[in-house]
């Protein structure tokens, strides 16, 4: 299961990527392509070009996991673009896994609070 507590960044690979590549071709792109390390604790999405799939990779202790998402109606709300990868927060991948833009504006804002009232 993914969870997304110990993430410590997230990085969307805009506009799409061939998803025929599996965890060695997403790594190298990440490495080459990107110039990030793929063994870091990050977690690199990518999504096709109807939008409606995603993979997710991500190293952790000693091996990666290829986290992989189809959907079956409707689309993930992709930034579109080439070139450098755009980081976003989890909660912000959260809300693209729900469907949501990253642009969501009826989410409540983070509140920290220091004290009980």
């Amino acid at each position: 299961m993914l969870t997304l507590s110990n993430i410590d960044r997230v990085y969307l690979a805009c506009g799409s990527t061939d998803l025929r590549k599996s965890i060695d071709g997403l790594a190298a792109l990440v490495q080459e392509g990107f110039g990030l390390d793929p063994f870091s604790s990050y977690l690199f999405v990518f999504c096709n070009r109807e939008r409606s799939k995603l993979k997710i990779l991500y190293w952790e202790h000693n091996g990666f996991w290829l986290f992989y998402r189809r959907l079956e109606r409707g689309t993930f709300q992709w930034p579109i673009g080439s070139g450098d990868p755009v980081t976003v927060s989890s909660r912000e991948l959260r809300w693209l896994l729900d469907g949501l833009s990253l642009s969501q504006r009826q989410a409540h804002p983070q509140v920290k609070a220091n004290t009980v009232i």
